[in-house]
């Protein structure tokens, strides 16, 4: 997907600033992890890449590169809480990326225009979600979430339509190749329960609070691991983004933990507990907690309620412009 354009895309022709230590996603149209975040990232872009209004055409664009896969199922969705309730507003069922039948990997059909519905309240902080489960090959599951506005001179409050779902993730019912058959797996869509989105917009809280998109390290590095200090202790080290890319390195030393670590502009440790006010911090930015149990992350200029360290370890500011947590 390039429009609207997914968070860190590196391939959409308009695209907002990156926030403060985030780096463009050069693996975003790799399918999802199996057992990771259905989403690749769950920080926002600072600013909305595109202003919908209910009750009129909307037009969702894809790269012309990307492989087709025969066709499948996809599903577009509104969520108003940072993917964690998502509503159906659209579906191509069957053939999505091609116009009928046909066992290819180069896709025919690269936008689909449809009509927001009439309901769907206005936010200034709303996503959309697009999910692709592939007829043909392995089973995989591929996302891509979008930061939008959407404006509604109705003044619809609520939004009611089929639960998104996550085939071939884990979690979810696993869909068989197509083999032919372009019914495989409609029932689970058809199945799916309803689900109620409010206009409220998601919050601070919520967001920490978002145990499916949050992913950690799998491989602990050592509090001093960024001098490479290899008989050091270990210690887990902070959550970061499940598959945030940076520019692509030359380096062949894969255990190299500035590579997988987050590079993030740390703030001062001092007044953590204030609640702040939209806009004092910006998007995107982390920082220790002032007693060290924990770090907090900036979305829409807000301070999260954070993430703690693991028991033992403390939160540190290291030497390359990022937090961990570590041995005191």
């Amino acid at each position: 997907m390039n429009k609207p354009c997914p968070r860190f895309s590196p391939n959409c022709a308009t695209r907002p600033p990156l926030p403060a230590g985030q780096g463009y996603n050069y693996n975003i149209k790799d399918p999802i992890a199996y057992d990771g975040p259905v989403f690749m990232s769950d920080v926002p872009w600072p600013q909305p890449v595109a202003s919908w209004t209910a009750g009129q055409p909307v037009t969702v664009g894809f790269q012309a590169d990307g492989a087709g896969h025969g066709g499948g199922h996809c599903q577009f969705a509104i969520s108003y809480d940072n993917g964690k309730t998502a509503a159906i507003v659209h579906k191509v069922m069957k053939h999505c990326f091609f116009n009928n039948p046909l066992d290819s990997n180069n896709a025919e059909v690269l936008k689909y225009t449809f009509t927001l519905p009439a309901d769907v309240p206005a936010s200034s902080n709303a996503q959309f979600i697009w999910i692709w489960t592939n007829a043909v090959g392995d089973r995989e599951l591929y996302t891509g979430i979008s930061d939008i506005t959407i404006a509604n001179s109705g003044g619809s409050k609520s939004y009611t339509g089929k639960s998104a779902i996550y085939p071939n993730h884990a979690g979810y019912d696993t869909i068989p190749a197509f083999n032919g058959d372009y019914t495989t797996g409609l029932s689970l869509y058809d199945n799916a329960p309803n689900v109620t989105i409010t206009s409220s917009g998601y919050t601070a809280e919520q967001l920490s609070n978002q145990k499916p998109i949050i992913s950690r390290i799998s491989e602990p590095v050592s509090s001093d691991s960024y001098e490479s200090s290899s008989e050091s202790p270990k210690a887990p080290v902070l959550p970061v983004i499940h598959n945030t890319a940076v520019q692509p390195s030359t380096s062949t030393n894969s255990e190299t933990p500035s590579s997988t670590a987050p590079s993030v502009k740390p703030t001062s440790d001092q007044d953590t507990d204030d609640e702040c006010e939209p806009g004092e911090c910006e998007p995107g930015t982390l920082k220790c907690n002032d007693n060290g149990s924990g770090f907090r992350i900036c979305t829409w200029g807000k301070w999260s309620d954070g993430f703690t360290c693991v028991q033992g370890t403390v939160c540190k500011t290291s030497d390359i412009n990022s937090v961990y947590c570590g041995w005191p």
